[in-house]
């Protein structure tokens, strides 16, 4: 796999292979010295045109550990500032010859602009309200240690999955573990006819939440909102909030951060075991570790050389 810009560009398997990377990268965290030597001698550059702690922060870690050399790069106080393109600046930063480039920005497509544009692998680390993939990778490894298989749970998304790339790598890779995914929101949040664009079941209410195994809760996207979707964060809160008296003992919790207490979730919820956003801020690290290796080492591992056959004359001479 050269490049990972979508959900996809993924089928179950390679979905399965990674997570299962992740795990047996798991216990390097445990170590006294957190490195292993898979990508010792790669750069990767992390491109983040977009404020994130999550995501950047546990792809440096991800690099990191895995002996690679990290450049990270901000959009602010650099050429940016003064004009520069996103293709100028691709082009002269690929003049280092990275490895791979991590690359978060807020336009969609970016991603598979980028990668047109240099021979260094691309990783999309979210583009827009487009996809966010390695946040759905970890999701679902979140989801495989916690429950298991995925085959036939229930996954509802809550909120606003109008201006989430998350929501839509989310959908993707859980119907493709064979979830049954649904989307729940005020109708101003959801986008129109996504049932037909994407596979997942629509609901403008709560009603029927109690069936769900897992409750993946969305912030408002305030910063992606030119217009008011929702009357009041009040009135939002009083109808799509989950909070103990929705939420049933055995459902599982999650949401990709920030939280926005009591608006998406109450407080309580956040705090409760049945939350697991810790685990999913966790697995960010070692999913990110597997991605990492997946583009510059696991599809593109050196074979063995080949033999060149002994020329029959020599044969006749040796027997």
């Amino acid at each position: 796999m050269k490049h990972l810009l979508s959900i996809h560009d993924l089928d179950r398997a390679a979905i399965e292979r990674i997570c299962d990377r992740a795990a047996s990268f798991a216990e390097v965290g445990d170590r006294e010295i957190k490195k292993v030597p898979a990508l010792r001698g790669r750069t990767v550059l992390n491109l983040f045109y977009e404020a994130s702690t999550r995501t950047r922060s546990s792809f440096e870690l991800a690099a990191k550990r895995l002996s690679a050399d990290v450049v990270n790069f901000a959009a602010s106080g650099s050429s940016v500032e003064k004009g520069e393109s996103l293709k100028d600046t691709v082009l002269t930063l690929s003049s280092h010859k990275p490895d791979a480039i991590v690359i978060r920005t807020p336009w969609a497509g970016s991603a598979d602009l980028v990668s047109g544009w240099t021979d260094a692998s691309i990783v999309n680390a979210g583009d827009g309200k487009r996809e966010h993939p390695t946040q759905a990778l970890l999701d679902v490894y979140t989801l495989r240690r916690r429950l298991g298989s995925l085959d036939g749970r229930r996954i509802w998304i809550v909120g606003d999955v109008l201006h989430s790339r998350v929501a839509r790598s989310n959908i993707l890779a859980f119907a493709k573990m064979g979830a049954q995914v649904t989307v729940c929101g005020p109708p101003t949040l959801l986008p129109r006819d996504i049932e037909d664009a994407l596979p997942c079941a629509v609901s403008y209410t709560l009603a029927g939440i109690e069936e769900a195994d897992v409750i993946y809760a969305l912030r408002m996207q305030n910063e992606r909102m030119h217009d008011s979707y929702v009357p009041s964060l009040r009135e939002y809160a009083a109808q799509y909030q989950i909070n103990a008296r929705r939420l049933d003992p055995q459902q599982i919790v999650m949401h990709p951060g920030p939280v926005n207490r009591g608006v998406e979730l109450s407080g309580e919820v956040v705090d409760s075991p049945q939350a697991v956003i810790t685990m999913q801020v966790e697995a960010g690290v070692v999913v990110r570790m597997a991605v990492l290796y997946e583009v510059l080492a696991g599809s593109r591992a050196p074979q063995p050389p080949e033999v060149a056959p002994v020329p029959s004359t020599q044969q006749g001479v040796a027997s």
